[in-house]
Protein backbone atom coordinates (compact mmCIF):
# COMPACT_ATOMS: atom_id res chain seq x y z
CA UNK A 1 0.00 0.00 0.00
CA UNK A 2 1.34 3.18 -0.88
CA UNK A 3 2.01 5.79 1.94
CA UNK A 4 -0.23 9.14 1.42
CA UNK A 5 1.76 12.13 0.89
CA UNK A 6 3.33 13.67 3.49
CA UNK A 7 2.62 10.95 6.03
CA UNK A 8 5.98 10.99 7.29
CA UNK A 9 6.50 14.69 7.85
CA UNK A 10 5.36 14.35 11.76
CA UNK A 11 7.76 12.21 12.61
CA UNK A 12 10.57 14.23 10.89
CA UNK A 13 9.39 17.43 12.93
CA UNK A 14 9.48 15.65 15.73
CA UNK A 15 12.96 14.17 15.42
CA UNK A 16 13.91 17.45 14.27
CA UNK A 17 12.21 19.59 17.27
CA UNK A 18 13.47 17.36 20.10
CA UNK A 19 16.94 17.48 18.95
CA UNK A 20 16.68 21.22 18.68
CA UNK A 21 16.30 21.43 22.03
CA UNK A 22 17.71 19.24 23.73
CA UNK A 23 21.30 19.35 21.79
CA UNK A 24 21.25 15.57 21.16
CA UNK A 25 20.25 14.24 17.18
CA UNK A 26 18.53 11.71 19.23
CA UNK A 27 16.20 14.18 21.04
CA UNK A 28 17.25 11.78 24.32
CA UNK A 29 20.43 12.68 25.36
CA UNK A 30 21.99 11.07 28.80
CA UNK A 31 20.53 13.41 31.10
CA UNK A 32 16.41 12.43 29.65
CA UNK A 33 17.92 8.82 30.24
CA UNK A 34 18.45 9.66 33.50
CA UNK A 35 14.86 10.45 34.03
CA UNK A 36 13.87 7.50 33.68
CA UNK A 37 16.55 5.53 35.17
CA UNK A 38 18.34 7.38 37.95
CA UNK A 39 16.40 6.85 41.49
CA UNK A 40 12.33 6.19 42.17
CA UNK A 41 9.41 8.05 43.25
CA UNK A 42 7.16 10.84 41.77
CA UNK A 43 10.44 13.18 42.70
CA UNK A 44 9.67 16.60 43.44
CA UNK A 45 6.70 17.67 42.07
CA UNK A 46 3.09 15.54 42.10
CA UNK A 47 3.12 13.01 38.73
CA UNK A 48 0.20 15.21 36.49
CA UNK A 49 0.27 18.07 38.52
CA UNK A 50 0.35 21.86 38.12
CA UNK A 51 3.93 21.80 37.44
CA UNK A 52 4.10 18.61 35.72
CA UNK A 53 1.55 20.55 33.24
CA UNK A 54 2.82 23.71 33.03
CA UNK A 55 6.08 22.28 32.14
CA UNK A 56 4.90 20.01 29.59
CA UNK A 57 2.99 22.26 27.66
CA UNK A 58 4.50 23.74 24.69
CA UNK A 59 2.86 27.48 26.07
CA UNK A 60 6.58 27.00 27.61
CA UNK A 61 7.91 27.88 24.22
CA UNK A 62 6.66 31.49 24.60
CA UNK A 63 7.14 31.76 27.94
CA UNK A 64 10.76 30.93 27.61
CA UNK A 65 10.76 33.72 24.89
CA UNK A 66 9.25 36.40 27.37
CA UNK A 67 11.34 34.79 30.42
CA UNK A 68 14.68 36.01 28.42
CA UNK A 69 13.29 39.30 27.67
CA UNK A 70 12.48 39.67 31.32
CA UNK A 71 16.10 38.34 32.37
CA UNK A 72 17.29 40.84 30.12
CA UNK A 73 16.03 44.13 32.10
CA UNK A 74 18.25 42.62 34.75
CA UNK A 75 22.32 44.35 34.02
CA UNK A 76 23.83 41.87 36.70
CA UNK A 77 21.54 38.71 35.81
CA UNK A 78 22.19 39.87 31.60
CA UNK A 79 26.05 40.30 32.27
CA UNK A 80 26.60 36.83 33.78
CA UNK A 81 24.71 35.70 30.55
CA UNK A 82 26.98 37.94 28.14
CA UNK A 83 30.44 36.64 29.53
CA UNK A 84 29.75 33.28 30.65
CA UNK A 85 27.43 31.46 28.20
CA UNK A 86 27.55 30.69 24.28
CA UNK A 87 24.45 32.03 23.74
CA UNK A 88 25.74 34.27 20.87
CA UNK A 89 28.06 31.89 19.65
CA UNK A 90 25.95 28.73 19.53
CA UNK A 91 22.49 29.69 20.93
CA UNK A 92 20.94 26.42 21.07
CA UNK A 93 23.86 24.59 23.54
CA UNK A 94 22.17 27.25 25.89
CA UNK A 95 18.83 26.33 25.51
CA UNK A 96 19.73 22.78 25.82
CA UNK A 97 21.11 24.00 28.83
CA UNK A 98 18.39 25.62 30.35
CA UNK A 99 16.23 22.91 28.83
CA UNK A 100 18.18 20.32 30.94
CA UNK A 101 17.07 22.64 34.73
CA UNK A 102 13.71 23.12 33.80
CA UNK A 103 12.74 18.93 33.03
CA UNK A 104 15.34 17.43 35.56
CA UNK A 105 14.28 19.47 37.99
CA UNK A 106 10.36 19.09 37.23
CA UNK A 107 10.28 14.97 35.52
CA UNK A 108 13.68 13.63 37.56
CA UNK A 109 13.20 11.62 40.83
CA UNK A 110 14.35 13.12 44.05
CA UNK A 111 17.91 11.77 43.88
CA UNK A 112 18.03 12.94 40.30
CA UNK A 113 16.81 16.49 41.01
CA UNK A 114 19.05 17.09 43.56
CA UNK A 115 21.90 16.27 41.72
CA UNK A 116 21.19 18.63 39.22
CA UNK A 117 20.66 21.64 41.66
CA UNK A 118 24.02 20.71 43.28
CA UNK A 119 25.58 20.83 39.23
CA UNK A 120 24.06 24.18 38.44
CA UNK A 121 24.94 25.48 41.69
CA UNK A 122 28.33 24.73 40.71
CA UNK A 123 28.45 26.16 37.73
CA UNK A 124 26.93 29.55 39.10
CA UNK A 125 30.07 29.45 41.70
CA UNK A 126 32.45 30.26 38.40
CA UNK A 127 30.19 32.97 37.09
CA UNK A 128 31.70 36.09 38.67
CA UNK A 129 32.72 39.48 37.88
CA UNK A 130 32.12 43.37 37.34
CA UNK A 131 30.15 44.84 34.47
CA UNK A 132 31.85 47.63 32.54
CA UNK A 133 30.53 49.92 35.31
CA UNK A 134 32.25 48.30 38.06
CA UNK A 135 29.33 46.73 39.68
CA UNK A 136 29.60 43.10 40.84
CA UNK A 137 27.81 40.32 40.12
CA UNK A 138 27.30 36.83 41.06
CA UNK A 139 25.16 34.28 39.77
CA UNK A 140 25.36 32.65 43.25
CA UNK A 141 24.14 35.54 44.50
CA UNK A 142 20.58 34.93 46.43
CA UNK A 143 19.28 38.27 44.96
CA UNK A 144 20.20 37.79 41.68
CA UNK A 145 18.86 33.98 41.39
CA UNK A 146 15.22 35.91 43.30
CA UNK A 147 15.24 37.82 40.12
CA UNK A 148 15.71 34.89 37.79
CA UNK A 149 13.41 32.86 39.47
CA UNK A 150 10.24 35.73 39.55
CA UNK A 151 10.90 36.62 35.63
CA UNK A 152 10.69 32.37 34.45
CA UNK A 153 8.03 32.01 36.67
CA UNK A 154 6.34 34.96 35.90
CA UNK A 155 6.44 34.27 32.02
CA UNK A 156 5.81 30.89 32.08
CA UNK A 157 2.57 31.17 33.88
CA UNK A 158 1.17 34.14 31.60
CA UNK A 159 2.29 32.04 28.54
CA UNK A 160 0.45 29.53 30.08
CA UNK A 161 -2.62 31.64 30.47
CA UNK A 162 -3.08 33.01 26.74
CA UNK A 163 -1.55 30.48 24.89
CA UNK A 164 -1.61 26.89 27.06
CA UNK A 165 -4.30 24.41 27.65
CA UNK A 166 -7.29 26.07 30.21
CA UNK A 167 -5.90 23.93 33.88
CA UNK A 168 -8.51 25.45 35.80
CA UNK A 169 -10.78 22.30 34.73
CA UNK A 170 -8.34 19.64 35.92
CA UNK A 171 -6.98 21.64 38.95
CA UNK A 172 -9.77 24.84 39.74
CA UNK A 173 -9.25 28.32 39.66
CA UNK A 174 -6.27 28.69 42.01
CA UNK A 175 -3.72 26.57 40.23
CA UNK A 176 -2.01 29.41 38.93
CA UNK A 177 -1.30 29.98 43.15
CA UNK A 178 -0.55 26.76 43.81
CA UNK A 179 1.93 26.62 40.32
CA UNK A 180 4.00 29.75 41.69
CA UNK A 181 3.80 28.03 45.35
CA UNK A 182 5.01 24.94 44.08
CA UNK A 183 7.72 25.93 41.22
CA UNK A 184 9.59 27.82 43.93
CA UNK A 185 11.36 24.98 45.53
CA UNK A 186 13.53 24.81 42.28
CA UNK A 187 14.88 28.07 43.04
CA UNK A 188 15.52 27.52 46.55
CA UNK A 189 17.64 24.48 45.79
CA UNK A 190 19.81 26.97 44.12
CA UNK A 191 19.67 29.40 46.67
CA UNK A 192 17.07 31.86 45.83
CA UNK A 193 15.32 33.00 49.17
CA UNK A 194 11.96 34.73 49.90
CA UNK A 195 10.35 33.66 47.64
CA UNK A 196 6.61 34.25 46.56
CA UNK A 197 3.75 31.56 47.05
CA UNK A 198 0.93 33.37 45.03
CA UNK A 199 0.27 35.05 41.93
CA UNK A 200 -0.46 38.11 43.77
CA UNK A 201 2.97 37.93 45.72
CA UNK A 202 4.91 37.36 42.23
CA UNK A 203 3.03 40.41 41.24
CA UNK A 204 4.35 42.17 44.04
CA UNK A 205 7.85 40.68 43.97
CA UNK A 206 8.19 42.17 40.67
CA UNK A 207 7.45 45.94 41.22
CA UNK A 208 9.60 45.86 44.16
CA UNK A 209 12.78 45.19 42.14
CA UNK A 210 11.35 47.86 38.57
CA UNK A 211 14.20 49.87 40.49
CA UNK A 212 17.27 47.92 39.58
CA UNK A 213 16.15 47.29 36.23
CA UNK A 214 17.31 49.03 32.76
CA UNK A 215 16.74 48.88 28.96
CA UNK A 216 16.83 45.48 27.38
CA UNK A 217 20.10 46.20 25.10
CA UNK A 218 19.40 46.26 21.53
CA UNK A 219 21.70 43.18 20.67
CA UNK A 220 19.84 41.15 23.01
CA UNK A 221 16.21 42.31 21.33
CA UNK A 222 17.53 41.63 17.85
CA UNK A 223 18.97 38.42 18.81
CA UNK A 224 15.87 37.43 20.72
CA UNK A 225 13.92 38.63 17.73
CA UNK A 226 16.19 36.46 15.32
CA UNK A 227 19.00 34.25 16.68
CA UNK A 228 20.20 32.48 13.60
CA UNK A 229 20.62 28.99 12.81
CA UNK A 230 17.07 28.34 11.85
CA UNK A 231 15.70 27.04 8.23
CA UNK A 232 12.80 29.01 6.19
CA UNK A 233 9.89 26.71 8.31
CA UNK A 234 11.56 27.33 11.61
CA UNK A 235 11.46 31.22 11.25
CA UNK A 236 8.37 31.14 10.15
CA UNK A 237 7.39 29.45 13.50
CA UNK A 238 9.65 31.25 15.55
CA UNK A 239 7.84 34.59 14.55
CA UNK A 240 4.74 33.35 16.04
CA UNK A 241 6.61 32.23 19.15
CA UNK A 242 8.30 35.83 19.15
CA UNK A 243 5.15 37.94 18.90
CA UNK A 244 3.44 36.24 21.59
CA UNK A 245 6.24 36.29 24.02
CA UNK A 246 6.37 39.98 23.52
CA UNK A 247 2.48 40.10 24.35
CA UNK A 248 2.85 37.96 27.77
CA UNK A 249 5.53 39.83 29.41
CA UNK A 250 5.18 41.51 32.71
CA UNK A 251 4.04 45.01 32.74
CA UNK A 252 6.73 45.71 34.98
CA UNK A 253 9.54 44.98 32.00
CA UNK A 254 7.85 45.39 28.63
CA UNK A 255 8.63 48.87 28.62
CA UNK A 256 12.06 48.62 29.38
CA UNK A 257 11.89 45.84 26.44
CA UNK A 258 9.85 48.16 23.90
CA UNK A 259 7.33 45.42 23.63
CA UNK A 260 3.10 45.67 24.50
CA UNK A 261 3.46 43.25 27.45
CA UNK A 262 0.08 41.73 28.62
CA UNK A 263 -1.56 44.90 28.85
CA UNK A 264 -2.09 45.09 25.13
CA UNK A 265 -5.70 44.10 25.04
CA UNK A 266 -6.62 45.27 21.36
CA UNK A 267 -8.03 43.15 18.66
CA UNK A 268 -4.95 42.69 17.31
CA UNK A 269 -3.44 41.24 20.29
CA UNK A 270 -5.79 39.02 20.69
CA UNK A 271 -5.58 37.45 17.42
CA UNK A 272 -1.73 37.33 17.37
CA UNK A 273 -2.24 34.73 20.79
CA UNK A 274 -5.03 33.00 19.57
CA UNK A 275 -2.64 32.13 16.13
CA UNK A 276 0.08 31.13 18.20
CA UNK A 277 -2.32 28.97 20.51
CA UNK A 278 -3.73 27.36 17.37
CA UNK A 279 -0.05 26.92 15.71
CA UNK A 280 1.02 25.45 19.27
CA UNK A 281 -2.23 22.93 19.13
CA UNK A 282 -0.98 21.81 15.59
CA UNK A 283 2.63 21.26 16.44
CA UNK A 284 1.67 19.02 19.41
CA UNK A 285 -0.09 16.76 16.82
CA UNK A 286 2.79 16.62 15.66
CA UNK A 287 5.10 15.96 18.50
CA UNK A 288 2.69 13.57 20.48
CA UNK A 289 1.22 13.66 23.93
CA UNK A 290 4.28 13.94 26.00
CA UNK A 291 7.94 14.86 25.92
CA UNK A 292 10.71 12.42 26.16
CA UNK A 293 10.75 13.51 29.55
CA UNK A 294 7.90 13.38 30.62
CA UNK A 295 7.38 10.00 28.90
CA UNK A 296 10.84 8.85 30.87
CA UNK A 297 9.14 9.94 34.07
CA UNK A 298 5.78 8.16 33.83
CA UNK A 299 7.95 5.42 33.02
CA UNK A 300 9.60 5.75 35.84
CA UNK A 301 6.87 5.63 38.23
CA UNK A 302 5.25 2.79 36.75
CA UNK A 303 2.91 4.97 34.68
CA UNK A 304 3.39 3.63 31.18
CA UNK A 305 6.05 1.54 29.45
CA UNK A 306 9.43 2.42 28.28
CA UNK A 307 10.04 5.04 25.85
CA UNK A 308 10.88 3.55 22.58
CA UNK A 309 14.53 5.18 22.92
CA UNK A 310 15.10 3.49 25.96
CA UNK A 311 14.58 -0.32 24.41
Amino acid sequence: MRARPGADLAPRVRRAFRARVSGDPTGAPDWVRDIALVGAGPGWFEPDGVVWRVHGDLSTLVGGVAALLGQGAHPLALAGVQRHSSYRSDPWARLAGTARWLVVTTFGSDELAGREAARVRGMHGRVRGRTGDGRSYSAADPALLRWVHLAFTDAFLAAQEAVGHDLAPRFGRGWADAYVADWARSARALGAQDLPASRRELAEALRAVEPDLEPVPADLLGFLADPGGLNRAERVFYAGLAGAGALVLSPSVAPLAGVPGRGDRTPAARARLLRTRWQLRAFQLALGPHSPSEAAARYRIGLAGPPEWLV
